[in-house]
């Protein structure tokens, strides 16, 4: 029989025994090896049995055992001194609160929305590589002692768990998860109520979710979850499952993060008492909508208009991309916005709030549709992609936003990610570190030298013992799956000896999108197996990745590995693992020793699972795109060869497949397998040690983290104290600044179409012009009714294509000198930059001291 409903019952806690509750619930648990050996000690086969879920030993553990280790001093020793430690944790000063900020105050608090979380594999809120860079944002957070709160939507059955059938199809389950048996807690108010936060939807509808409150650490996240009695049937499933569902669905279930997401934070803070977030953060645009809650709340609660509203949410909004594909972005139709967003009086949504202004924040070239990623472009102040080749992509890819400039000028910057070293480093590796690091700083280059003094033969035994016992997981893993697809215990006696400790172990793990390419490695089959069976220097491959529900072409790439996996030939050397979460990811992460990734360039945003791999001591092959681009120097791993400017698509992955096999052949396993007299792959073991020496300090989550506080987070708070400041004046109140810069704005955009340069001279320049000599450029500006000081006039030099466009321009700024009938004069004198064919033109930009960028509003005239 099955049980009709499934719930968890936690155990009463002996009162010696009472710091065990705040210990499992608060998830710093999960990146603390101390604190998961104590649980562990309880019951080493249950803690096994309950995937090291802390909450989970809690509620099965018997009272007996827990009696028996309430007098067991050595344990009640260990737990107090792990309550304590995490006391202190919670509670001392960190490096955000012993910061200078040019005499200003840090930001009192930072909201971080994203759509996915992935902080522990008890906690599967998450699908791929943006919840868990969301989830190491939070953890390094926490370390670092920022005022940060996450924000998010609980999941009934998360994403989905993998299986394959027989013939190598993926399989998706969606098992319903029991928020009273996470490390959850519920937000309630003084009454002990659950506290509830409530949306209007079309024909009148409620949409009401109550708040389930993750501890990670220092930092809080909240999860909201829309599955309660308070809501209509199908409402109830808005928050069932991440990226389900059609477009219907998830714009409900983006309006709830975005809109529902800030009500949250709200009473959150009213009740907690936690610091009003000064910087908004979106993890990409789905949860866009918090912007336009806070333009409501300015215009309702503070009686600001539209625009003043706007200025003043800019100012304190970052918004971080990840994706540089248009498919990879959100994107309804406008007549659905429309729908949810009507302004009809009470029942409106957003009361107060124009639907037109909405749907104009997220016009796009496609009149009918409305696109989260244009939205929060034009909700935030500051723009980011997740490393510099992001960035790069990202500012073609929204050219588009800003017309009249080039790529290069396009106010989105970039912050490479980086993950949470405690969660992703082998203990073997914390453990060297610590005896390295002293009470120096990991995130300091010099500690990471110091890896210089460690014994050659010791980096290879740690190598070793994690490949060890990454292959006992593997065998594991591949008879629960054979056993999944049907096959019999009698028929995988080959798998206690499949996969070898000590042959040479490449890992590929990630989603399976196209532009990824996991079949790349299939492209050749023929070479693949030589490769792997290799006499002298054989490899063995572990694959594993998930494909989206509904992604056919997907699952057929991983069928396709399948079928070529379960070869006898080959099935001991090459493996594809379902399901990949976090707990596999980890262990392959350990005890790989070369990580592959192949995509497309440049469509891997960044790519943090090399990083993972880098932290303990593997070595990436990969095709230069992501953060590989930026940090390979030649000696932490190899560069596949890109054929990008190849349009063929079938050719290129031919030329990239053949530089794979090339690598692996030729580079990769001679080095592998090159051994000293005591059995040491010395030049490798010196790749492994520059890999962790240069790359260590550059792929943490708390370099990503302070980046943001520095550049992003402080200038953000800055901006938004000075445009909610009282005038200088004297005038009456707040948010003067916000008004002045929404008047400026409004003017500027009046009067940009009508701006024009009439008139433009050059002098000074001899008849051959050498480098360095002196120009001197005269401009004649109609301003339309701006004042020359609301503008940057500049002169713009470089060197010139066949076609007269500028190339790499210098830009000089010109000096308004006098106005004249025709208009206003602006002059300067600069030396030539360059050498070879130059050219010049003149343009107006707008000036404000609010701005962060002359481009920021997207206006421009050229001469």
């Amino acid at each position: 029989m099955k049980a009709l409903r499934r719930f968890t019952v936690r155990a009463h806690l002996p009162e010696r025994l009472a710091a065990l509750e705040q210990l499992s619930s608060n998830l710093r648990w999960s990146w603390d090896k101390p604190t998961q050996d104590l649980f562990a000690m309880i019951d080493p086969a249950r803690w096994e049995q309950c995937g090291h879920d802390p909450v989970a030993l809690l509620g099965v553990v018997s009272p007996a055992r827990l009696n028996e280790l309430a007098a067991d001093g050595e344990f009640l020793a260990r737990l107090d001194g792990l309550a304590a430690e995490l006391t202190d944790y919670l509670n001392r000063s960190l490096w955000y609160q012993q910061q200078e900020c040019d005499g200003a105050a840090m930001p009192a608090g930072i909201a971080y929305f994203s759509m996915e979380f992935g902080v522990a594999e008890v906690l599967p809120n998450y699908s791929g590589g943006l919840g868990i860079l969301a989830g190491d944002h939070l953890k390094s957070a926490s370390d670092l002692g920022l005022p940060l709160i996450g924000v998010g939507l609980y999941y009934r059955s998360g994403y989905f768990r993998q299986s394959l059938t027989a013939d190598g199809w993926q399989h998706e389950t969606y098992p319903p998860l029991d928020p009273q048996g996470l490390p959850l807690r519920l937000l309630v108010d003084s009454g002990g109520e659950p506290v509830l936060v409530e949306l209007a939807l079309p024909d009148s509808r409620q949409l009401r979710a109550r708040i389930w409150v993750a501890q990670v650490g220092r930092v809080p996240l909240l999860l909201l979850d829309s599955d309660i009695p308070e809501n209509e049937h199908d409402l109830r499933g808005v928050t069932d499952r991440l990226y389900g569902g059609d477009q219907e669905h998830r714009i409900k279930q983006e309006i709830l993060a975005g809109i529902g997401g800030v009500r949250a934070i709200r009473a959150f803070s009213t009740i907690q008492g936690f610091p009003a977030p000064e910087v908004f953060h979106m993890n990409e645009g789905h949860a866009g909508f918090l912007g336009v809650e806070r333009i409501r709340e300015l215009i309702t609660e503070s009686g600001l208009d539209f625009d003043t509203a706007l200025a003043v949410v800019r100012s304190s909004t970052v918004f971080t991309t990840h994706t540089p594909v248009a498919a990879g972005i959100d994107r309804f139709p406008v007549e659905m916005v429309r729908r949810y967003f009507n302004d009809d009086g009470a029942s409106a949504l957003l009361p107060g709030v124009p639907t037109e202004r909405v749907i104009a924040l997220g016009a796009e070239e496609d009149p009918g549709m409305f696109n989260m990623a244009h939205m929060g472009l034009r909700l935030a102040q500051r723009a980011n992609g997740v490393s510099q080749l992001h960035g790069q992509v990202s500012r073609v890819m929204f050219n588009s936003l800003w017309p009249g400039f080039d790529p290069d000028e396009v106010p989105i910057g970039s912050i490479t990610n980086g993950v949470h070293a405690p969660t992703w480093a082998a203990p073997q590796w914390l453990q060297l570190g610590r005896e390295l690091a002293g009470s120096d700083s990991p995130s300091e280059p010099a500690v990471w030298q110091r890896l210089q003094q460690v014994d050659p033969g010791q980096l290879w035994s740690i190598r070793s013992r994690l490949r060890a016992l990454l292959i006992e997981d593997v065998r594991a893993r591949l008879r629960r799956s054979w056993l999944q697809r049907g096959a019999s215990e009698a028929e995988l006696g080959w798998i206690a000896t499949a996969f070898d400790p000590d042959i040479l172990t490449v890992g590929f793990a990630r989603r399976v999108p196209t532009y990824k390419r996991l079949t790349l490695m299939l492209r050749d089959p023929g070479r693949l197996e030589q490769l792997l069976l290799d006499d002298e220097r054989p490899i063995q491959l572990i694959v594993a990745g998930k494909s989206h529900p509904a992604d056919e072409g997907g699952k057929a790439l991983i069928q396709q590995v399948v079928r070529f996996a379960d070869r006898p030939e080959v099935r001991h050397r090459i493996a594809f693992l379902p399901d990949y979460d976090m707990s596999m990811a980890r262990r392959l992460c350990w005890g790989c020793d070369v990580w592959l990734n192949n995509p497309l360039r440049p469509l891997e945003a960044c790519g943090t699972s090399g990083m993972k791999s880098a932290l303990n001591g593997g070595l990436n092959l990969s095709i230069r795109d992501g953060w590989w681009d930026e940090w390979y120097d030649g000696e932490n791993g190899w560069a596949i060869p890109s054929a990008e400017d190849v349009r063929e698509e079938d050719r290129r992955d031919d030329l990239e497949a053949a530089a794979l096999y090339d690598l692996l052949e030729q580079a990769v396993a001679p080095k592998f397998y090159e051994r000293n007299r005591d059995g040491i792959p010395q030049r490798w073991i010196e790749m492994v040690r520059h890999t962790l020496q240069t790359l260590g300090p550059k792929v943490l989550a708390s370099r990503m983290v302070r980046d943001y506080v520095e550049h992003y987070y402080i200038p953000a708070a800055q901006s938004l104290r000075r445009i909610t400041a009282p005038s200088s004046q004297g005038c009456p109140g707040e948010f003067d600044a916000a008004r002045e810069l929404a008047a400026y704005r409004r003017r500027a955009e009046q009067a940009w179409p009508t701006i024009r340069i009439t008139d433009v001279d050059s002098t000074g320049l001899p008849d051959t012009p050498l480098l360095g000599s002196k120009l001197t450029l005269t401009a004649t500006v109609q301003l339309a009714g701006l004042r020359p000081d609301e503008v940057v006039v500049q002169a713009v030099l470089g060197r010139v294509d066949a076609a007269d466009a500028l190339l790499d321009p210098v830009t000089v700024e010109m000096t308004h000198t006098g106005t004249t009938g025709g208009g206003e004069i602006f002059s300067t004198t600069t030396p030539l930059p360059v050498a070879g064919s130059v050219g010049y033109t003149v343009r107006v930009l707008p000036r404000h001291p609010m701005l962060v960028a002359p481009s920021e509003l997207g206006l421009v005239t050229l001469a």
